[in-house]
């Protein structure tokens, strides 16, 4: 049974309860369901408070300055992804470009950590519930624990679109990271999405309840070495700051 499904028989399980109290479903306002998928800027704005804000280059400064050297086997590999997909990427459909660049750059990261019960999934459901809305689909590509279900998120990737002309990932990569927020009760979250060749990264604060702000980073070409390299840094600092964060959870 799928998300959606659970969630049709929950609510028909929910009325049939109301009935059998007397109480007429008609007075219990219906919540909304909105899938990840087509979660644009005007619905999310709708639903939560959020807010972009432009003064952003101190707030990735720790991120985008980690201290790691790039081996010259692993620019050698990233070039050798560039020189064999650069003339296709922007053409790229949805699954070419997972798995002929996204996919072996991940792998090369290598976010599968057995004796830390974290990896990365691809397609996995996520659901996250108020008395107003529902979000509900599955993320492109998270990092989290567990091994066989993913069961906290650490950090989102979206959507694999060969151009944002055919769905804007931005507010759907958001939704996911409010999810992620909410359903960890943490107060911040780190991600990323991608059209076509070219990267940004996000990162996603709490401020109250449903409010919320977002820092939108610079655009990251990843057909350009240099920039290939920086994206290769900053997710390795993602792991690395995945690492510390299961290491203090598990001090507690």
């Amino acid at each position: 049974m799928t998300n959606e499904e659970l969630l049709k028989e929950n609510e028909k399980l929910r009325k049939e309860n109301l009935a059998l109290k007397g109480i007429k479903t008609e007075s219990v306002p219906e919540i909304k369901t909105y899938n990840f998928s087509k979660i644009t800027d005007t619905i999310l704005k709708k639903l939560v408070n959020i807010e972009k804000i432009y003064e952003q280059e101190s707030i990735f400064e720790k991120w985008f300055n980690f201290d790691y050297k790039i081996e010259d086997d692993v620019t050698e590999f990233l070039q050798k992804l560039i020189d064999k997909n650069t003339q296709l990427i922007f053409d790229y459909h949805e699954e070419d470009l997972k798995a002929n660049f996204i996919v072996p750059l991940i792998n090369k990261i290598d976010f599968f950590m057995m004796k830390a019960k974290i990896r990365n999934f691809y397609n996995e459901p996520l659901n996250y519930k108020t008395d107003k809305f529902i979000f509900n689909g599955r993320a492109d590509l998270m990092v989290s624990s567990g091994l066989q279900v993913a069961i906290k998120p650490y950090f989102f990737i979206q959507e694999f679109k060969k151009a944002e002309e055919f769905g804007n990932p931005r507010p759907q990569l958001l939704a996911e990271m409010i999810s992620a927020v909410e359903l960890n009760k943490i107060k911040s979250m780190r991600g990323a999405f991608i059209t076509g060749e070219n990267w940004r990264f996000v990162i996603l604060e709490k401020l109250g309840v449903n409010k919320y702000q977002y820092f939108l980073s610079p655009n990251f070409d990843s057909t350009d070495i240099e920039k290939l390299k920086g994206i290769y840094k900053n997710l390795q600092f993602v792991k690395n700051e995945i690492i510390e964060m299961v290491r203090q959870e598990n001090k507690k």
